[in-house]
């Protein structure tokens, strides 16, 4: 299954079956760097290899594993490394692994001498259906999520969903928060559909990821640098990065789970403005609950989690800018909420935490 991005192919495939041996014969006299993490140079880098011969001589960039390590210095690690290797502008870079991997290895060739082309080969469900699609890439600053970054597209995204068996069940629920995303801001009967999941597997299917990926790219192809429309897919992540910048700090959260709570606090705020239906409310945050740990947000902690949301790149004139949902499968981009209202979210998620224990 083939779909276009903003000048670049998206392709669902086993990877042996793609169009990725043939791209690789393009490059069959340049350097081929692959970039991995921990996970992946252990449970998929092999796999690369051994079935690509085109890669038996490719150098490898190990980054470590965890959002804390998405930081300039590890860029500046693999920068010096790619000189060392004497890598050019006529090489390649593949990015093997999650939304970190192809967050990280895209900003690297981006700006390694003014641009390196690349190629994403996700390995986690978030990746496959968000982080590798839409040309976006960052790193951290101070705890301050993509703070640093660029738009940049790969010349090709190779999706492979047997890369999803060496993952553990709560990686697929990472993903799984962004496609209640994109079905909450885009397709009712996709939410329909996708709500009541009682097995990955039946989450996980072609079709499921197709239409996700989908979904964004309806998005993201008539505004690929986030200018109006593309601000849409910033629902839940007002509220979920500034609860991933909190907890970095002291007991990280997934991004993915970050993005759930993040829905319910969005979405508890567009309800008790009374733009949102309460049965739809409702309906949202028992979805969430149902397949997402509460947790209990200490009270001293609201004002410095406001504060990671003020730092958010999102923001103008130092306003506090979120999406409103207006009903299931439609929303309102620039809304702006108050301090006392996303502290009010906050003080909710925790009574939601100790009803559920």
């Amino acid at each position: 299954m083939i779909h276009q991005g903003q000048g670049y192919l998206i392709e669902i495939e086993s990877l042996v079956n793609s169009q990725f041996p043939k791209l690789l014969d393009e490059y069959v006299n340049q350097k081929k760097i692959i970039v991995v993490d921990e996970n992946t140079h252990d449970c998929c880098l092999d796999y690369l290899i051994t079935h690509f011969p085109q890669l038996e001589s490719a150098e490898i960039m190990l980054l470590p594993a965890g959002e804390e390590n998405k930081v300039l210095e590890i860029c500046y690690q693999v920068w010096t490394a790619l000189l060392e290797y004497k890598v050019g502008r006529s090489d390649l870079i593949i990015n093997l692994g999650g939304g970190i991997v192809t967050d990280v290895g895209g900003f690297i060739a981006s700006v390694y001498k003014r641009g390196i082309s690349f190629v994403h080969i996700p390995t986690t469900l978030l990746g496959m259906v968000d982080a590798s699609i839409g040309g976006k890439t960052g790193v951290d600053l101070e705890n301050v999520k993509n703070v640093i970054g660029s738009f940049a597209n790969p010349k090709a995204i190779f999706i492979d969903p047997a890369f999803l068996e060496t993952l553990p069940g709560e990686e697929i629920y990472n993903g799984y928060a962004e496609m209640l995303k994109h079905a909450l801001i885009l397709d009712p009967s996709h939410w329909d559909k996708i709500k009541e999941i009682l097995q990955e597997t039946d989450l996980t299917t072609q079709a499921n990821i197709s239409h996700s990926i989908q979904l964004k790219l309806s998005i993201v192809t008539q505004d690929p640098n986030e200018t109006g429309l593309r601000k849409l897919l910033n629902f839940g992540h007002t509220v979920g990065h500034a609860l991933e910048s909190y907890f970095l700090g002291t007991s990280p959260i997934s991004h993915g789970h970050a993005v759930a709570l993040g829905i319910i606090a969005e979405s508890f705020i567009s309800f008790r403005r009374g733009v949102l239906p309460e049965a739809m409310y409702v309906e949202i945050e028992k979805t969430i609950i149902r397949s997402f740990p509460m947790i209990v947000i200490p009270e001293n902690a609201i004002e410095e989690i406001i504060g990671f949301a003020f730092n958010d790149k999102k923001n103008v004139k130092n306003e506090l800018r979120f999406v409103l949902l207006e009903k299931i499968g439609q929303a309102q981009i620039d809304a702006i909420f108050t301090t006392a209202e996303m502290g009010n979210a906050l003080l909710y998620l925790t009574l939601l935490a100790e009803a559920k224990n």
